[in-house]
């Protein structure tokens, strides 16, 4: 992951969980849970964000598909699941970047892993973004239904 990657994700969570240092730690999946995921949780994807010894929330480092290429994306959680932001961090296209736009991905806060997104219902339509949105969405849902297993199976 890039230097600026991980600038723009600390500043992220600063800014959310109002904290000037945390640690992130990554959450060991076992490999027998983690065949059973939507989406294979790695060192390198899944934190918990840790300040003054205490559990302020979670954040997912991902990827979805545009038309022709992937874009990088954070989903940060507060620690009871909740999502407390969402960002594009890396948009590799001529066209779509409105999925990155702050008003789109406003309507992911205060979803809870439990929810099942419905593009054009529950999440709106970008004209110019389609493919970019609905593959946001879609990654969303995976993410969803992977926490709510590690959940289950007592992981976070």
């Amino acid at each position: 992951m890039s230097n600026k990657i991980d600038a723009l994700i600390e500043k992220e969570v600063k800014a959310i969980f109002k904290i000037d240092t945390f640690t992130k730690q990554a959450i060991p999946i076992s490999n027998e849970i983690n065949e059973s995921l939507p989406i294979k949780i790695t060192e390198t994807n899944f934190f918990k964000i840790i300040s003054e010894d205490a559990l302020q929330g979670f954040y997912y480092l991902g990827h979805a598909y545009g038309k022709a290429d992937y874009f990088d994306f954070i989903v940060i959680f507060d620690k009871n699941l909740v999502v407390s932001k969402v960002k594009i961090l890396v948009y590799r296209e001529d066209h779509g970047g409105e999925v990155g736009s702050t008003r789109w991905l406003k309507q992911f806060i205060g979803k809870i892993t439990t929810d099942n997104l419905i593009y054009q219902k529950d999440i709106a339509a970008i004209s110019g973004a389609t493919i970019s949105a609905k593959s946001m969405t879609n990654e969303v849902n995976k993410l969803f239904r992977t926490i709510a297993i590690l959940n289950t199976k007592k992981q976070l």
